[in-house]
């Protein structure tokens, strides 16, 4: 089910040119420079983002991932460079990649400790802030596919 929905949301990105802007996919080389970089392992759906899109913004909505090689000096939608830093100033978890940032209380992040029955990581909530032990980690969507659709479809 979860492939299904990704490649929808896929689709509806590239056919809506004109509210599309991401930086482009990447190749493998750069990917896995990332996941040293974090100590994660990126696979299906989120992997499949990065080397189609890359990282950027459809309308309203932007979809952090990986914009360069410069992890240090970046800002958002830089999924590496803004989870590294969110390890150091607030803690993150080292099994969360922040992917979304809701612009109220929440970062929206793939848990690599959590997962579906395909292996694709849950998007969960956390709330900086909130002292680790009392984080809920509130599931938003079962994978990348079901949350990038749902993005998506707010914007058409």
């Amino acid at each position: 089910m979860s492939k299904d929905t990704y490649q929808k949301a896929k689709e509806i990105i590239l056919n809506e040119e004109e509210i599309a802007d991401f930086v482009g996919g990447h190749p493998d080389g750069l990917i896995s420079l990332a996941e040293e970089k974090l100590g994660l392992k990126f696979t299906g759906l989120y992997l499949d983002y990065l080397q189609t899109f890359g990282a950027g913004n459809f309308g309203a909505q932007e979809i952090y991932g990986i914009i360069n090689a410069d992890f240090k000096n970046s800002s958002v939608p830089d999924a590496i460079w803004y989870t590294l830093t969110e390890r150091k100033e607030i803690n993150l978890p080292v099994n969360l990649l922040v992917i979304y940032d809701t612009g109220s209380d929440e970062l929206f992040c793939l848990d690599f400790n959590q997962s579906d029955d395909n292996g694709e990581p849950n998007v969960v909530s956390f709330v900086p802030g909130v002292d680790l032990e009392n984080q809920t980690y509130e599931i938003i969507a079962n994978d990348f596919g079901d949350f990038l659709l749902d993005l998506v479809k707010q914007e058409i």
